[in-house]
């Protein structure tokens, strides 16, 4: 799973095929797209690329060819599409291949049910990519610090990290058969966080404040549930003074939220939580 982040270039509306399926782990389900409707996609400047998945509603007819901006200019909004956001684990412009990977809990939710029921062939839409966020040359050593919707992105910054650059990861996940083997660099040290019973990110803020930072800048990428993401943000930028560039840090999903709800109020609660913090941070 992944959230809206601040987008570089203009999203465009991309058609894609079902290749192939993989069950991961007991909650993570790996999609691979491919096919001619991807000629045009590029993606790749980024580790923290997302693409906004479609989901035409049941018994709704929608016109061909299939446009979202036309469909929203032209359709009640209750008959829009569902859209979700998920991180983009890898693409292959080779193969012509964008592997995606589902958090999935059951039949909860719309994209990761679909995750699990796909099959070679189908046909989906979906917008994008943005991205932000890419590990820097110029860093002393590199935090990422996430839950399972961040694993994806977490995965995809390792295998792009700087050579002999000091590397320390923190992933929370619910128990050890969420685990995956990751390909690491060297200097790279990664902590699988078992959740159990405890609050969604609670390891995460104790690892990270009981880390001993290496020596040298930080750049960090710190994403997830946005209670966690929000206290993390304040330990970095506040207590920890890491400027504001140095950091990519974001709420992916809320507890209590689904998507629409929270991308509606993400933008007033990012805007709040900034202010708080930057009227407590050192000028940088």
């Amino acid at each position: 799973m992944a959230a809206e982040r601040p987008v570089r270039k203009k999203p465009q509306q991309n058609r894609a095929q079902v290749i192939r399926t993989e069950r991961l782990t007991p909650h993570m389900v790996r999609v691979v797209l491919g096919g001619d409707g991807l000629s045009e996609f590029a993606a790749g400047e980024f580790t923290d690329h997302y693409i906004k998945i479609v989901f035409p509603l049941d018994g709704v007819e929608y016109p061909e060819p299939f446009d979202m901006a036309q469909i929203r200019a032209d359709m009640p909004r209750d008959k829009w599409p569902v859209v979700r956001t998920y991180t983009v684990r890898s693409w292959d412009p080779a193969a012509r291949e964008l592997t995606v990977d589902f958090v999935v809990h059951g039949d909860e939710g719309v994209a990761g049910p679909w995750a699990v029921r796909a099959r070679p062939g189908e046909e989906i839409y979906f917008m994008g990519p943005g991205g932000a966020y890419a590990p820097g040359e110029d860093a002393g050593w590199h935090l990422l610090a996430g839950d399972e919707s961040a694993l994806p992105a977490i995965a995809a910054a390792l295998e792009r990290m700087p050579a002999g650059v000091p590397v320390r990861a923190f992933i929370e996940v619910a128990d050890a058969a969420e685990q995956q083997d990751l390909k690491l660099p060297a200097n790279a040290e990664v902590v699988w966080l078992h959740r159990g019973t405890a609050a969604v990110g609670a390891q995460l803020v104790e690892a990270v404040r009981g880390l001993e930072f290496p020596a040298g800048d930080v750049q960090a990428f710190v994403h997830g549930e946005a209670g966690f993401v929000k206290e993390l943000r304040r330990y970095l930028r506040v207590e920890r003074e890491v400027p504001r560039e140095r950091l990519s840090i974001s709420g992916y999903w809320r507890s209590g939220h689904d998507e629409d709800g929270w991308q509606a109020s993400k933008r007033e609660w990012n805007q709040q939580v900034e202010a708080e913090q930057e009227t407590a941070a050192p000028a940088s």
